[in-house]
């Protein structure tokens, strides 16, 4: 079931391929899957919820928010992005210029 704010199956088999491997066999709790973890992150950009208003269903909050930074330090969403972009229609993109500039 697509849930708001969620990839569609179509972004997930485009991007999937470019994550890091699930099962590294270090000892310890298993990891929340790739899936459910980018989801959540999807879910932060789309919303502008902050991250501790992340629903449950993703995993802590903390958690999702660790594997984001370290996947963007990684340059892991960044490939997404690229990705992701390569097929999008210009009536899909969106620019915000606005800009706030106090009085002189």
């Amino acid at each position: 079931m697509l849930r708001r704010y969620e990839l569609t199956d179509q972004e997930w088999e485009q991007v999937a391929s470019l994550l890091p491997l699930e099962k590294t066999g270090k000892p310890g709790r298993p990891s929340t899957d790739n899936h459910t973890m980018l989801n959540g992150m999807v879910w932060i950009a789309r919303s502008g919820a902050p991250w501790r208003d992340l629903p449950e269903r993703y995993g802590p909050w903390n958690s999702v928010y660790s594997r984001f930074r370290k996947w963007i330090d990684d340059g892991i969403l960044d490939n997404i992005f690229r990705v992701l972009s390569l097929e999008a229609e210009l009536y899909e993109l969106s620019l915000d210029a606005t800009s706030c500039l106090p009085d002189a």
